[in-house]
């Protein structure tokens, strides 16, 4: 546990009532024994007593805090009723206490909120990060494997990622969609000869085979160690025993960035030569890629549900942003443009592109004579939305000769609040007069 959450703890527990009434007592006895004449040292250079109330009310807020100095008060009339302290009361010494008790329990309840905010951002920050890891890395060896083999792999990275992501946006059967291509493109990428996707819940049946069928070993070492090695385990990790005795090669957990288990990967055959580091990242990266649409493809449902043609990296970006907004009230937006069809117009998508910054998401709808381009704007409080407008709004005078209203363009700003992402989207869609046709996916040729 961090140290400020052991300074600072999140929640109350039993702990903390106990302490709300042993320190103010611990120290006004420590007082009364130092100094049986003035226990409360009122008439000292300072009174150390209200260190206990003070200490709470940082610690866990002004309740607290002011529960800890009525202890104090109920501790003093007890010293009062053994007749060897003053029975006059110090009013102002315990209104001073109750003052400052509630300033110190206000300045820790505002701080506490500040920092957890803070955390709330790092996290999503930390989140983009390692997704952004990741794609970069992907990129890297795309680009990296077409230089070595374009004749032999005429398929690229980038490619295949792209097949896998539709592949699981047309196949929603059985828990694990999409498996058998997966399988495909790791023994295109990777040489895997014999291997299954295995459910999690299910794993006496695969979701998808490559190769001659062989069963499943949940005791193996090789699948008990997959487990805890980060979701990855091959013959040669440190983590077996020199004599393991496990019938797979490479063993891989089907873990999101979230921490969740959707299947795992057992592969029983693959060349010799296959079986080295840029193949195993390959996989890796490949598996976990697959296990991010997995639960993307959760997450976004809802607002597929509403806008089926909405992509699906801004749906899962409007959902991510919404639960930002909601637990911890950091603002986020969604800007929209819509405009008629006229040729002056055409590159206007291409255009606003350039101008939106680097975490925004964008989504273009368009049919006949209407068009709309969405923007998620995350972590966009009021001053950047509307930095945004004008910036938009002074480009589009500037690149049309007029003000933008004469060609019919509309501009509208929508924030991100406890409304749920699927009736803000279906909300801002209406007022946006972006008709339903426009929200399905066109089959037209």
């Amino acid at each position: 546990m961090p140290f400020r959450h052991l300074l600072a703890p999140r929640q109350l527990t039993s702990s903390a009532l106990a302490e709300t009434v042993v320190l103010p007592l611990l120290l006004l006895a420590s007082a009364w024994w130092l100094n049986p004449a003035d226990p409360l040292f009122a008439w000292a250079s300072f009174p150390w007593p209200v260190l206990g109330p003070m200490l709470l009310a940082l610690r866990y807020g002004p309740m607290l805090g002011v529960i800890g100095s009525i202890v104090l008060l109920v501790g003093w009339l007890g010293l009062t009723g053994t007749g060897k302290v003053s029975a006059a009361t110090p009013q102002l010494y315990f209104l001073g206490t109750l003052v400052l008790v509630m300033v110190c329990g206000e300045f820790a309840s505002i701080w506490r909120t500040r920092v957890r905010r803070a955390e709330t951002h790092a996290r999503y920050v930390q989140e983009r990060l390692d997704h952004l890891t990741r794609q970069h890395y992907l990129l890297r060896v795309s680009h990296d494997r077409l230089e070595q083999d374009l004749i032999s792999r005429p398929v690229s990275m980038r490619d295949a990622l792209t097949g896998l992501r539709e592949l699981l946006g047309t196949d929603t059967a059985g828990p694990l969609p999409g498996a058998d291509a997966l399988l495909k493109l790791l023994a295109q990428f990777c040489q895997v000869e014999r291997a299954a996707l295995y459910p999690m819940d299910a794993t006496d049946t695969p979701a998808g085979q490559l190769g001659a069928p062989f069963a499943f070993a949940p005791n193996d070492p090789l699948v008990l160690a997959a487990a805890t090695e980060n979701g990855l385990c091959h013959v040669a990790s440190d983590a077996l025993p020199e004599h393991h005795g496990s019938q797979y090669l490479v063993v891989s957990r089907l873990r999101d960035l979230r921490g969740t288990d959707h299947g795992v990967l057992v592969v029983e055959s693959m060349p010799f030569f296959a079986l080295n580091e840029d193949s195993l990242q390959i996989l890796n990266l490949l598996v976990g890629y697959y296990a991010d649409s997995l639960a993307s493809r959760d997450i976004i449902r809802p607002v597929l549900a509403v806008a089926p043609a909405c992509p699906p990296d801004f749906a899962l970006e409007l959902k991510r942003m919404w639960h930002v907004t909601r637990d911890s009230g950091l603002p986020s937006a969604v800007v929209v443009l819509t405009y008629g069809s006229r040729p002056v117009l055409d590159d206007l998508p291409l255009q606003w592109h350039r101008l939106q910054r680097t975490l925004d998401v964008t989504w273009h709808t368009r049919e006949d004579d209407r068009n709309a381009l969405l923007v998620l704007m995350p972590l966009a409080g009021a001053a950047a939305i509307e930095g945004y407008l004008d910036r938009l709004d002074a480009w589009l005078t500037q690149h049309l000769g007029v003000p933008p209203g004469e060609f019919g363009i509309a501009l509208h700003a929508y924030r991100l609040d406890a409304t749920p992402a699927t009736e803000l989207l279906s909300t801002l869609l209406e007022d946006c007069h972006v008709r339903p046709a426009q929200r399905r996916i066109s089959t037209a040729a």
